[in-house]
């Protein structure tokens, strides 16, 4: 059992059997074996550095862009986002950022700070971990653009420091070294951008008018076409509306699914499943799914 492995010290939080419902924005997802939410850097060390080798981990940030299925994940998860909440001015043009730190947070010290531009990271749901994982973008700015290095964590709880170079970036993906997991990451703006505050507010508002934001959600379920919107052939195709159980198309943003209240994972991942094959059979278009799908399926 793994719970029997995980006779050890640690200053953080130590569940087991703990619904990742409660962890995830869909507010679906069965239990993990282990969550663990560790009180400092030293401690998630020390915790790394005694876990037996053979443990699956995985690394749980803001919950948003994820799907943990219903039968729950094997394993070890690993909380550790709110304790890397710190934002630093480096110098005039650079800040580092914890992987705790939620993005629109980030955007709105950057513009007090005139740092631009910046006022993109308003747009993008959860924590600048999160965004340094899938290279997330909003309103033609995306993450790595801005990064002029990371530092990392991997399993023996040793820290290293990163630079692009070392990753193979893309369209919401990020390929690097494996088994190591982001703690900060440092970006670099423009001397000569002016950010905006109104800029940022503008945005806000035009996701507030635009998108279900009041509603269980992972935010946009699936990846841009070239040369065209997934919500836009989601549209055309008819599935608006469309439900599988508790998951609904939204209505007001065709690129997101929605928990009505009582969906299951299952229900959700149906659904996307059948949004990629309608959209195929109308358009001809095969669409990516963005959200990372973990756990297991319930027997």
């Amino acid at each position: 059992m793994i719970a029997a492995q995980l006779d050890m010290a640690v200053a953080g939080e130590l569940r087991y059997d703990e619904p990742m419902s409660k962890h995830t924005s869909w507010r679906v997802g069965g239990p993990a074996d282990v969550f663990f939410r560790p009180a400092s850097i030293d401690d998630l060390a020390n915790f790394l550095r005694e876990l037996d080798k053979d443990t699956p981990i995985f690394w749980h940030g803001a919950g948003t862009n994820l799907l943990v299925r219903d039968g729950g994940i094997r394993g070890v998860v690993i909380a550790a986002t709110r304790m890397l909440r710190d934002i630093e001015r480096v110098d005039e043009l650079t800040v580092r950022a914890g992987a705790g730190v939620p993005c629109t947070q980030l955007a709105r010290q950057c513009i007090r700070w005139g740092l631009g531009p910046s006022e993109f990271f308003a747009g993008i749901p959860g924590s600048v971990g999160g965004a340094l994982t899938m290279n997330a973008g909003a309103h033609g700015g995306e993450t790595w653009e801005r990064v002029e290095s990371v530092r990392t964590i991997d399993r023996s709880g040793e820290i290293h420091k990163r630079l692009p170079a070392e990753y193979t970036v893309a369209y919401r993906s990020v390929k690097g070294p494996a088994n190591e997991w982001f703690l900060e990451g440092t970006f670099r703006f423009d001397p000569d951008v002016q950010p905006s505050m109104d800029a940022m507010q503008e945005m806000l508002q035009r996701r507030s008018d635009t998108q279900p934001l009041g509603l269980p959600s992972c935010g946009s379920v699936f990846r841009n076409p070239p040369g065209d919107h997934s919500a836009r052939l989601i549209e055309a195709a008819g599935l608006k509306g469309r439900r599988i159980g508790g998951a609904e198309v939204s209505e007001k943003h065709a690129n997101f699914i929605i928990n009505t209240g009582d969906a299951s994972a299952a229900d959700i991942e149906e659904l996307i499943e059948l949004v990629q094959q309608t959209v195929k059979d109308v358009h001809g278009v095969e669409l990516h799914h963005e959200v990372r799908m973990v756990g297991e399926v319930s027997s």
